[in-house]
């Protein structure tokens, strides 16, 4: 699918590897149904990351609906970590959302460990949270999008023009629910959730 409206950068490809469909709403419904007394939201985000402002945009609206109050956590650098924890334990959140971005998915196992520690239900972007121990993961299938990236470098090495080939999106989505982790934080998930879930890590 070609997407006319979305200017090429210097005649080179305009990849999209993360064109979520989960909203902030999304994001924000999910959690909420999934620890229903959960009302202040922390949000761990990069603000070097520009693509993260629109979305930090729409889970603060999201979250405002919703009746929960919403602190943004930044973290830029892996220096950030404990100023990171600091803040979220002093505004006394009960629960996190992470936006996806390189810098969070390579310290992942370091927010997942924080989040049990800290006994706060999380949602996270990708399912690799939830394997590495994290409540649960909504966003797109990196399987996927890696496959697609396949395709799309195999074309170029058949001679097509990077600049004319198509932006790609995400077209799988997923989500993921760790029920040992449910056990650990005390929570019951909704058999409405569970019958969403595409897998449910037990």
């Amino acid at each position: 699918m070609r997407a006319p409206e979305q200017p090429r950068q210097g005649g080179r490809e305009h990849y999209r590897t993360d064109d979520c469909c989960r909203t902030g709403r999304q994001a924000a419904e999910l959690l909420k149904e999934a620890a229903p007394k959960s009302s202040r939201f922390a949000v761990l985000w990069n603000p070097l990351n520009p693509s993260l402002v629109p979305e930090l945009g729409r889970l603060q609206a999201a979250t405002r609906t919703l009746g929960m109050s919403l602190q943004p956590v930044e973290v830029r650098q892996p220096g950030d970590w404990e100023s990171a924890w600091a803040a979220i334990r002093t505004a006394r959140s009960d629960a996190l959302v992470t936006l996806a971005d390189t810098l969070v998915h390579t310290h992942r196992q370091q927010v997942v460990e924080f989040a049990m520690r800290a006994r706060l239900p999380a949602i996270y972007p990708e399912r690799e949270y939830a394997d590495a121990g994290g409540l649960m993961a909504s966003g797109p299938s990196l399987r996927d999008l890696y496959r697609r990236a396949a395709i799309h470098v195999d074309k170029v090495l058949k001679g097509a023009n990077p600049g004319d080939l198509p932006i790609e999106q995400a077209t799988t989505f997923e989500l993921v629910i760790n029920l040992k982790t449910a056990k650990a934080l005390g929570l019951t998930i909704p058999p409405s959730l569970l019958l969403r879930a595409d897998q449910v890590i037990e």
